[in-house]
C-alpha cells in the first residue's frame, strides 16, 4: 500500500504559521495591502482617541473593507468571519480579527475618507493597466489597438467620478447588509428571550404537576390505610 503523510490536526506548530503562506505573489489581497500602504491617510490615524486598549490600524481596516467590497463581501459580520477562515483576509488583517462592530463603525465614522481612499486604490489599479479590481471594472479607455494613449485630464476626472459612484453604491450596500444583520441579531435575541421564558414557564408547570401528583399519591395512601382492618 502507498505510504501516506500523517494528517495530524492536533500537532502544534513550532512557530505560528505566517499569513503569507498559501497566498500567491500576484494575489489581489497583496495588491490592495501594498496600494493602501502607499496612500496618504492624512489625519485618519491621528483621529483615534488615546484612551482604551490598542486599536486596529486604519490601514488594516481600510484594506479589509476594500478587499471585501471589491470581492462581494460587504457585510461586516462576514468580513470578521473571513478573517478567521480566509487566507486572503487573514493576510490583510495580519492574523487579527476586527469585530464586525469595529468594521461597520469605521465605515460610518470615516465614510468620506474611505470613499476617497477606495477610489485612489481603484485609480492606481487603472494606472497600472489592470482591467478589474476584484468584481470592479477599472478598464482603461486609453488602451486601444494594444497602444496606450496619453492620459487626458478630463478622462481621468470622468473615471474618478464614475468610480466614486460605484464606491458609494458599495458602501450603501454594506450599510444595508449590516442593518439587516443587526435586525436579524435583534430577532435572534428576542427569540432567545422568548425561549428562555418558555423554558421557565415549562419548569413552573412541571413543578405544579409534580406537586399535584404527590398530593394525589398521598391522598390515595391515606385512604388505603384508613380502609384496612386493624389487627389485634
Amino acid at each position: 500500500m502507498r505510504e501516506f503523510t500523517t494528517a495530524d490536526r492536533q500537532a502544534d506548530y513550532l512557530a505560528p504559521p505566517s499569513a503569507r503562506h498559501g497566498l500567491p505573489d500576484n494575489h489581489l489581497a497583496r495588491f490592495i495591502v501594498d496600494a493602501v500602504d502607499r496612500l496618504d491617510l492624512g489625519e485618519l490615524p491621528r483621529q483615534y482617541g488615546t484612551r482604551g486598549s490598542a486599536a486596529h490600524h486604519p490601514a488594516v481596516l481600510l484594506s479589509l473593507l476594500i478587499y471585501g467590497y471589491a470581492t462581494g463581501v460587504t457585510a461586516s459580520r462576514k468580513i470578521e468571519c473571513a478573517s478567521y477562515a480566509s487566507v486572503a483576509f487573514r493576510y490583510i488583517a495580519a492574523n487579527t480579527h476586527p469585530y464586525q462592530d469595529t468594521l461597520s463603525g469605521f465605515r460610518r465614522q470615516y465614510g468620506a475618507q474611505l470613499e476617497r481612499l477606495f477610489v485612489d486604490v481603484l485609480m492606481l489599479a487603472r494606472e497600472m493597466g489592470m482591467l478589474r479590481l476584484g468584481n470592479l471594472g477599472v478598464a482603461d479607455d486609453r488602451i486601444k489597438g494594444g497602444r496606450r494613449r496619453p492620459p487626458a485630464a478630463d478622462s481621468t476626472l470622468r473615471m474618478e467620478r464614475q468610480l466614486l459612484q460605484e464606491v458609494r453604491q458599495l458602501l450603501a450596500l454594506a450599510e444595508a447588509d449590516d442593518a439587516r444583520d443587526l435586525a436579524e441579531r435583534a430577532d435572534a435575541s428576542r427569540e432567545m428571550a422568548r425561549h428562555q421564558e418558555r423554558l421557565l414557564a415549562l419548569d413552573e408547570a412541571k413543578r405544579k404537576l409534580d406537586a399535584r401528583a404527590r398530593e394525589r399519591d398521598q391522598a390515595t395512601r391515606t385512604a388505603g390505610d384508613g380502609g384496612a382492618p386493624r389487627r389485634a
